[in-house]
């Protein structure tokens, strides 16, 4: 229930203002979000790499409703890619993008332009993009972008979130696909989604079940030891090597995990977000984890 009503807050504009006053949040926000500058993001993935970790950076933003803002969305990611190009990289540091920022719900066609920009600045630098999947009225539009897309990008990857009904059936479809499972952090109705924890877990091992067994590069999005420990048997299972598939995890959450994974050998991704368009992504990361809200009170009492 609590996190169902931090989810309705990450789309209201009243809470927007309420949590966005507190003058402590930005205290809290830093830990989530590298900064608000892609000097920031730079600075964060030097730091990440250099600790033999990879890194997919997010400019964060989303549901744009002018062509002016996606544009402008586009040239945050081609500056972001151009700044990255020096640190030769290559995929050790690609791009996440949700369609949205790019214009989605005003003209998928437009949206892809905008997309096939990013890819192409990603590829300069031997990098990639992984397309970021929102809320389940975008699933059709998405997955429709992201096959046009892979026609002279057939790197690109996309999000797929266990907890939709459909998400087995579009992972058999993208199973040869770079696919990042992730188990989903929108408030979806029980009509199109699973609701309760458990199935949702449940649900997230039916897709890895698939994506394991199949030909593509499966990215594990979890911080959940009981669903690392459900990879390790079905990369055994399906022997598969350490470089065919890789853990994604959330920046500044489970630091200590993630180095555990590195110095065990397995390919290890951190997700970074920055800009000054934080609050939505802020929300859904307290939604999702109850650790992070106490982290967030203790910080607003000064504890």
């Amino acid at each position: 229930m609590f996190g169902s009503l931090l989810l309705a807050g990450s789309r209201s504009p009243l809470a927007r203002r309420a949590v966005s006053g507190f003058p402590l949040t930005r205290k809290v926000v830093d830990r989530f979000v590298a900064g608000e500058s892609p000097d920031d993001a730079v600075a964060a993935t030097r730091r990440l790499t250099d600790a033999g970790l990879s890194v997919t950076i997010d400019h964060l933003g989303e549901e744009v409703r002018d062509t002016g803002a996606a544009i402008d969305a586009v040239k945050a990611y081609v500056t972001l890619l151009g700044a990255l190009r020096p640190l030769d990289l290559g995929r050790q540091a690609e791009v996440s993008v949700k369609l949205s920022a790019l214009g989605q719900a005003l003209d998928a066609t437009m949206a892809l332009d905008h997309a096939r920009q990013i890819a192409a600045a990603a590829r300069d630098c031997g990098s990639t993009v992984t397309l970021d999947m929102e809320d389940h009225t975008t699933v059709d539009s998405t997955l429709d972008i992201l096959r046009a897309l892979r026609e002279d990008f057939p790197e690109t990857g996309v999000a797929i979130q266990a907890y939709l009904f459909r998400s087995e059936a579009d992972c058999r479809d993208l199973s040869g696909s770079r696919v990042r499972l992730v188990k989903g952090a929108y408030r979806e109705p029980a009509s199109v989604a699973h609701q309760k924890k458990t199935e949702v877990d449940m649900a997230y091992v039916r897709c890895l079940r698939i994506l394991m067994a199949g030909t593509g590069y499966p990215m594990v999005a979890t911080h959940d030891d009981r669903l690392i420990a459900i990879t390790e048997l079905l990369a055994d299972r399906n022997d598969r090597d350490r470089e065919s598939f890789e853990y994604q995890m959330l920046y500044g959450i489970r630091t200590d995990k993630q180095e555990a994974l590195v110095g065990a050998g397995s390919q290890t991704r951190v997700y970074v977000p920055y800009g000054d368009d934080w609050y939505g992504y802020f929300m859904r990361r307290l939604a999702e984890r109850p650790a992070n809200v106490g982290f967030f009170l203790r910080s607003l009492s000064g504890k």
